[in-house]
């Protein structure tokens, strides 16, 4: 299906191309994570940690607005590089994920290869500065599926903090798997303590 169809729910799959506005909670506060809304200002996902001592960094549930879990975001260790796993709903132990994530660097350049697997096996990559919230995921034909972009006041024009931004999804690009990659290079941006940066080439 053209923009990457049905990965983890098909409700999560829209007919025109959509934008999704993440906020990033606090990280002082118990129950930090994300929210995400759409034009509605209607709650689509959340992800909360319920404090540091509760949390396993190695580990993030993405839920719908009603707690359900959509989606397991898991690190796999031991790994040489920084490889994350999504699993369907809540991971139990032994079942085979559907999406490997692997952050690849050389000199000059880096960036984000995302394999998906199951019935079609696709492949992504993630370029830009999520640090910046400014990415891009492409398919394997290097057409533009999603992306992150700092969002603006449209009364002032102004940019909002990094912790406000736009996730804009192409028609038929799985809204709950961009999600989990966005989990995904929040957690190799924080593990790097930089700014998250993925390879800057411009196509």
């Amino acid at each position: 299906m053209k923009g990457g169809g049905v990965i983890v729910e098909e409700r999560f799959v829209y007919e025109k191309e959509t934008h999704l506005t993440v906020m990033k909670t606090s990280l002082f506060f118990a129950g930090d994570g994300f929210t995400v809304y759409d034009t509605n200002a209607q709650i689509v996902f959340r992800v909360d940690s319920y404090g540091p001592d509760a949390h396993d960094a190695g580990e993030l549930v993405l839920m719908d607005p009603s707690g359900r879990c959509v989606l397991t975001v898991r690190r796999k260790r031991p790994s040489l590089h920084q490889r994350w796993e999504g699993f369907l709903g809540e991971r139990k132990e032994g079942e085979k994920p559907i999406f490997s994530a692997k952050r690849s660097s050389m000199i000059g350049r880096s960036n984000v290869t995302v394999e998906v697997f199951g019935g079609r096996t696709e492949e992504y990559v993630i370029e830009g500065s999520f640090g910046h919230r400014n990415c891009t995921i492409y398919d394997s034909e290097k057409e533009t599926m999603a992306e992150m972009r700092r969002k603006v006041d449209s009364s002032t024009n102004m940019k909002l903090g990094k912790d406000v931004f736009w996730l804009t999804l192409k028609a038929g690009f799985d809204a709950a798997f961009a999600m989990g990659l966005v989990l995904v290079l929040d957690q190799t941006n924080d593990d790097n303590g930089g700014d998250g940066d993925v390879d800057q080439r411009r196509h």
